[in-house]
């Protein structure tokens, strides 16, 4: 693929152009060429009020925010630093499905959180970001509607099936669609409506699955990174302050596949395509940086704590 090439990515055989949009409040993960309408809910005086708020939050815990020195880490190239501060947060892992569609087997269940301990692990390449997950159970759900249209029911669900507090991941599995491979309430978002704060993944876009080009279980690993309060480093294209994190390079716009080479914006750094908060394919993300695990943890004391 080209520089800048942003040709349309795959998409499972279904009819028309889709009309759906991403539940209030909460950031997703979509697969390129969809017609899928994201609510922006976080532009960027949105974003900045939220880190106003973070900033303030932090200076009450005593918790100073950090700047970090702009760079790129290389995977496999002693990028692996350890975070001395390690969070272990308890996974509610819960199988929507209709009869036995969508009725994942534990075992694969199991593989997700591997995939999860992994990527926030450092052992893809990155940085390791001192976050594990520990499953603690997992439910399921036979129910047709749920599994088929989670976007308009999961006022419905979610209450029912939700476990545990704000440091407690709940991560549900359906099948969305044509266009959407996960979505995530942001941390912030908990006190105002706590029985819906989680992650919801597409069974397909789960290790080995059904969907093309992501089906390594990283759309849980991007979507777990918003709930962590991450945003995408395409966050305000070129324009500062980006994704408030100094070391992975600003870009314009959304990586489609893996390009060779990604260069959008004038700022020192190429294009972070390999970061798991980006949109590439699965095959082609690697990690996270330091300063995302910095933030990470930042987020996580102002509002999982």
């Amino acid at each position: 693929m080209r520089p800048g090439d942003h040709s349309p990515g795959p998409r499972r055989s279904g009819g028309g152009t889709p009309t759906t949009t991403v539940p209030d409040g909460d950031e997703a993960r979509i697969r390129p060429g969809s017609h899928v309408q994201e609510r922006n809910v976080e532009g960027p005086g949105q974003a900045a009020a939220v880190q106003r708020r973070l900033d303030e939050l932090l200076a009450r815990k005593g918790e100073p925010v950090t700047v970090l020195p702009r760079s790129s880490p290389v995977p496999g190239s002693g990028a692996r630093r350890r975070l001395s501060d390690q969070v272990r947060i308890p996974v509610y892992f819960h199988v929507l499905h209709n009869g036995s569609t969508g009725d994942i087997s534990a075992a694969l269940v199991r593989k997700q959180i591997a995939a999860l301990n992994a990527a926030y692990g450092g052992r893809y390449g990155g940085a390791d970001t001192g976050f594990s997950f520990e499953l603690q159970s997992i439910s399921r759900s036979d129910n047709a509607s749920w599994y088929s249209n989670p976007e308009a029911t999961e006022r419905d669900f979610k209450p029912r099936l939700r476990h545990g507090g704000p440091g407690t991941l709940n991560l549900y599995s359906a099948d969305l669609g044509d266009d959407l491979l996960g979505w995530s309430t942001f941390p912030w978002l908990y006190k105002g409506a706590p029985k819906m704060d989680g992650v919801v993944v597409h069974v397909g876009s789960m290790p080995g699955g059904t969907i093309d080009h992501f089906n390594r279980g990283f759309s849980a690993v991007h979507e777990t990174g918003h709930w962590l309060g991450l945003f995408h480093p395409f966050e305000g294209g070129c324009t500062p302050p980006g994704d408030y994190v100094d070391d992975t390079p600003p870009e314009r716009d959304a990586t489609n596949g893996c390009p060779a080479f990604k260069d959008t914006c004038p700022a020192p750094g190429t294009d972070p395509i390999h970061n798991f908060m980006d949109y590439s394919w699965d095959i082609c993300m690697n990690q996270f940086t330091h300063g995302q695990g910095v933030r990470a943890h930042q987020v996580f004391t102002a509002y999982r704590t």
